[in-house]
């Protein structure tokens, strides 16, 4: 015989694990205007398509500031040259308009400068002073003329040394009339001349005006 001892273990009966029921799930049930009033794809839409509608328009307003900025930029550039073009012109026009160049341009057309005035009063028509015959081609310049030479009009031509081109288009045309059918020379007085003084009753006659 044995010395180890046996012993039957006790047979349990299988446990069928049971079927709980679900638990019941609470949905709440929205109404009518609840459901009427949940967004939709529309609403989303036309927010995005105005979002993008407002940055496209002010992308186009900032290209037009930008564009509007660099035309007034070279606006200002032009009227800055044209500013400078008229200070030029002003310039020119002060030198040529000055006393030396009026006094050359006369005497190159025949004019000759008096150094001895001689004033007339129109109240009785007397001479005052001494005529005296100017003599030609003494010049207005320098110590025999009576103005200083003008250093700004170096190299600026005289009237009778323009191109004939520019003579035409800047001496007004005029209708000489002839003199021939009188038979006076010019500067030569028509009448003939007295000594005696003009009756005057002391005012000075007024012009005659049209």
């Amino acid at each position: 015989m044995s010395n180890l001892a046996t012993a039957t273990l006790p047979i349990q009966p299988l446990r069928i694990p049971r079927r709980t029921a679900p638990e019941p799930s609470i949905e709440v049930v929205a109404n009518r205007s609840q459901r009427r009033a949940r967004p939709k794809v529309a609403y989303a839409i036309v927010v995005v398509a105005s979002l993008g509608g407002l940055m496209l328009s002010q992308l186009a307003l900032s290209i037009a500031l930008s564009d509007g900025a660099y035309t007034i930029d070279r606006l200002e550039v032009t009227q800055k040259e044209q500013a400078r073009a008229v200070q030029l012109l002003g310039e020119d026009l002060g030198r040529l308009s000055s006393p030396q160049n009026l006094a050359v341009n006369a005497e190159a057309l025949g004019m000759v400068q008096n150094a001895n005035p001689v004033w007339l009063r129109m109240s009785d028509g007397a001479v005052i002073g001494s005529p005296t015959a100017a003599a030609g081609g003494a010049g207005v310049l320098g110590t025999a003329g009576s103005k200083v030479a003008n250093q700004l009009l170096a190299g600026v031509p005289l009237v009778t040394q323009l191109p004939p081109a520019e003579t035409a288009e800047t001496a007004p045309t005029a209708s000489v009339a002839p003199e021939a059918s009188t038979g006076a020379t010019p500067g030569a007085a028509t009448g003939e001349t007295t000594d005696a003084p003009l009756a005057s009753d002391g005012r000075v006659p007024a012009p005659t005006t049209r």
